[in-house]
């Protein structure tokens, strides 16, 4: 199997590759201008063949209605949803040649529900929710699998300034968990395939 991974950072995407043995390849997603280039680059890595696309990246921006400018929407955006659809539509490309293909799109609980300070955040997400569902329509006759992954709060990096992880707890999601539920769509037979599943921690509080 080989996969490629991405990331703004080097060193970091260069170590966890060496990790999990896969390639790194460092890509800002909100370059825009540098998606296609990036993408094609993607594609002859993978031998011209891709099966799954896992759409990660994602920013946060959390002010308060009456504190919102246009640099907070712009910024959160260009990441979580014109990144995200402009490096889709380049993946999807192989994908529609073969006949076959699975994305994912990280989504979160807030593309379900807003959430006070979630005005710029939920909507990126409530975003990506749609755009899922509109690709669902479109790719479905080419036998290309589209699944939003909605999670709750998970103890990662995201959101904080200095990139360290947040502490593990036991009442609290973990990557690991969130990778469990994408293993689980992608495993399904190819003649089916789940729109869209929230993860919950069960008892968080």
């Amino acid at each position: 199997v080989t996969v490629v991974i991405t990331g703004r950072n080097k060193k970091r995407i260069e170590a966890a590759a060496k990790e999990i043995g896969a390639i790194p390849l460092v890509f800002d997603i909100s370059k825009l201008d540098k998606i296609p280039a990036k993408a094609k680059r993607c594609i002859k890595l993978l031998g011209g063949k891709i099966d799954i696309l896992v759409n990660n990246a994602g920013i946060g921006d959390f002010p308060i209605l009456g504190d919102i400018k246009p640099e907070n929407f712009e910024n959160v955006f260009q990441t979580n949803v014109f990144g995200l659809a402009l490096l889709t539509q380049e993946i999807i490309k192989p994908m529609k040649k073969q006949q076959s293909g699975t994305i994912i799109n990280i989504g979160s609980t807030a593309s379900l529900k807003g959430f006070a300070r979630g005005t710029v955040y939920s909507a990126s997400k409530f975003a990506v929710r749609s755009m899922t569902q509109c690709w669902q329509a479109e790719l479905r006759k080419d036998n290309i699998r589209v699944c939003l992954v909605n999670p709750s709060e998970v103890t990662t990096a995201f959101n904080n300034k200095d990139r360290e992880e947040k502490e593990k707890a036991p009442n609290k999601l973990e990557p690991n968990d969130i990778a469990h539920t994408i293993m689980s769509v992608i495993e399904m037979d190819v003649k089916g395939f789940i729109p869209e599943v929230t993860v919950w921690a069960t008892n968080p509080f």
